[in-house]
């Protein structure tokens, strides 16, 4: 891998940036499952919660979960976006920190998108090169593979990227997979995802998207490639973000549209081969970029991608 890649995924966004806590950051476990583990363990997943203890918890891996104040929300996912913000409540809850006997009660309720940003804001204060991915995993549900985020650690000694996924305390012998080193084919790149449905060697309907719809196939991968995307680009976006001129309007995408998003896909294949590429689209896409947020809609941002896209030079497709 080249310096330049190296020290893209070094750097850091406005999810991952360390600020107060980067020495607290660096003084965690360097060992990817030690501190995968830790990370974990202060936090419950939004339907470990809801389905309490059966399930998953049917063991207590996760602790007693009647123990959970009725009074707090139960996803905090519109909260606590960046990991600083995680960190600081976190130590409201128990002025230890991370620690691995940590009260269910004074635990945060976020999904795996928040559990990614954290581990990447931790590797990235050590100096490791690590990104967040958002694609989908096939290894919870047999014969669905459902919308997921995970990580990806630069390994110097190995000279390889080392696939984890640290959300959760998962039985790795049932599933088939070591989950702090997964192998290729063991998650469903959304690139790979959305070439594949657009090719037609699958209709897609085994990608799901979680918003209990059961939105699949080319309309679950879109939101995943954009994540995808964005997150390669040190921009982490949760999940109500999405660019504004397909936020709402699959349905009227033209296939000129379509065509340039296999592009972007391809692209995404490869991330460091293509980093470069997907920079300069990154710098010169305002489409990409300009979103629309539950407090921000195409009120605010039709105007301002009409703008952006005359300064750029570029003309969207109809």
């Amino acid at each position: 891998m080249t310096d330049f890649v190296r020290n893209h995924f070094r750097a850091v966004g406005t999810y991952t940036c360390a600020g107060p806590y980067r020495d607290y950051f660096r003084s965690l476990p360097d060992d990817l499952r030690t501190l995968g583990s830790l990370l974990c363990g202060q936090i419950l997943h939004r339907v470990t919660l809801r389905d309490g203890n059966t399930f998953a918890n049917a063991d207590l891996r996760y602790g007693d979960l009647t123990f959970f104040p009725w009074y707090r929300m139960r996803c905090e996912d519109d909260i606590f976006l960046t990991a600083p913000a995680m960190t600081a409540e976190l130590f409201r809850l128990d002025p230890r920190g991370f620690v691995p006997d940590r009260r269910v009660e004074d635990k945060l309720v976020l999904t795996c998108r928040y559990l990614s940003v954290l581990f990447s804001a931790v590797c990235k204060a050590k100096g490791i090169p690590c990104r967040s991915r958002a694609g989908f995993a096939p290894y919870f549900v047999p014969g669905k593979s459902l919308d997921h985020w995970i990580n990806q650690v630069w390994c110097e000694e190995l000279q390889r990227w080392i696939t984890l996924d640290a959300d959760g305390f998962y039985d790795e012998k049932a599933m088939g997979l070591n989950q702090y080193d997964l192998h290729e084919g063991q998650f469903d790149w959304a690139a790979r995802a959305w070439l594949n449905i657009r090719s037609g060697k699958t209709d897609g309907s085994q990608y799901l998207y979680a918003d209990g719809l059961g939105t699949c196939s080319l309309k679950a991968v879109i939101r995943y490639l954009f994540y995808d995307f964005h997150a390669l680009m040190n921009q982490e976006i949760s999940y109500r973000f999405q660019p504004c001129y397909l936020d709402e309007k699959f349905d009227s995408l033209t296939e000129a549209q379509f065509r340039e998003l296999d592009r972007l896909a391809e692209l995404l294949l490869e991330p460091d081969e293509n980093l470069q590429k997907l920079i300069s689209l990154w710098e010169s896409t305002p489409k990409f970029r300009i979103l629309n947020s539950p407090l921000v809609g195409d009120r605010d941002n039709l105007p301002l991608l009409a703008a952006a896209e005359r300064r750029n030079g570029t003309v969207r497709d109809r």
